[in-house]
């Protein structure tokens, strides 16, 4: 099946471009799908389901988004509460100034 893509008018031309990426597309989906059963059908062999090799948790086999754990804040200013410190990382400036006029960690522990 030869095409003479110079007896085509742009329009053919974009049609044709339309119908070759959509192909590609489809193909790259087969291509992926039998490789994920190669590779589930070799896990299964091993005593293994994919999941237990990749870390996810889903039965669909998408990955289970991590959120980074945040700690509860531990210290509150004083005279604003809305600010606050986990205790992790460096002082914030309102808790240093509050040390520094006498008050101690405990005083500002909520």
């Amino acid at each position: 099946m030869a095409l003479n893509l110079d007896a085509m008018s742009r329009d053919e031309l974009m049609n044709l471009r339309k119908s070759v990426d959509a192909a590609l597309k489809t193909l790259d989906k087969r291509k992926k799908k039998k490789a994920r059963a190669a590779v589930e059908q070799t896990a299964r062999e091993h005593g293994f389901s994919l999941n237990d090799i990749l870390g996810t948790k889903k039965a669909n086999g998408s990955k289970k988004k991590s959120s980074p754990s945040k700690s509860p804040p531990k210290y509150a200013n004083p005279a604003d509460s809305g600010q606050t410190w986990t205790g992790r990382g460096p002082r914030p400036g309102w808790f240093r100034d509050c040390l520094a006029k006498g008050k101690t960690p405990e005083d500002m522990a909520i």
